[in-house]
């Protein structure tokens, strides 16, 4: 959840009049939790934002181990993160980059499929995908939809390993006290070999599966 100085100040605004009804309230009633602050998108519309789920969602779905990436909260994590480099940097290329590329599936999807993206059937997703996802593989026509999936995806992967169920799922172990370093985890070695087996090697351009 994005939590913004206006949304904190209001927060704190809401203390002091509390404290002032207890004062002179004697009947105790059980406290009531706040409504949820719905998340509020800086980048995305809706149509995008669908698609954007549906797409984080393919690259890192739900199983038995965790929830998907959409869970996670990756789109609130990639719509933020696009935000903060256009006001940041005051370089909107990124937002391109990842706004071009969605248009393009949508485009492309409707033209093999006649639906968009969002709303063709896993196989037909999974096709555009395959296009993509192996710059060895794809046709010139395609390398620059390449570039994009590349860095949609990198975020997706870094959005969700940098979430709490990404870390619960990997498991991280960093942050526990421990009296004696006996070697890395066993299940954190599983994990990392079985990227590497896959083909996943990191974050940066190295090919690696399109489904992680």
């Amino acid at each position: 959840m994005d939590v913004t100085r206006r949304n904190l100040i209001q927060i704190l605004g809401l203390a002091p009049a509390a404290a002032a009804a207890q004062q002179t309230e004697h009947t105790h009633t059980a406290p009531v939790a706040p409504a949820p602050v719905k998340y509020q998108r800086k980048v995305f519309d809706d149509h995008q934002w669908r698609t954007v789920q549906v797409l984080c969602d393919l690259i890192i779905p739900a199983d038995e181990h965790s929830g998907s990436a959409t869970a996670a909260g990756v789109p609130e994590f990639i719509d933020d993160w696009l935000d903060f480099r256009n006001r940041e940097d005051l370089n909107e290329n990124l937002s391109a980059e990842i706004l071009g590329g969605l248009t393009w599936l949508d485009m492309e999807s409707t033209r093999l499929f006649d639906k968009d993206f969002a709303t063709a059937a896993a196989a037909q997703q999974k096709q555009l995908l395959d296009r993509i996802a192996w710059p060895e593989r794809a046709s010139a026509a395609d390398h620059h939809w390449v570039a994009f999936f590349n860095r949609f995806r990198d975020l997706t992967v870094s959005g969700f390993f940098s979430s709490k169920m990404g870390v619960a799922d990997l498991p991280y172990l960093g942050n526990k006290a421990v009296a004696e370093w006996k070697g890395t985890d066993p299940k954190v070695w599983a994990v990392i070999e079985e990227r590497m087996k896959n083909g996943y090697k990191g974050l940066g351009g190295e090919v690696k599966p399109w489904s992680e």
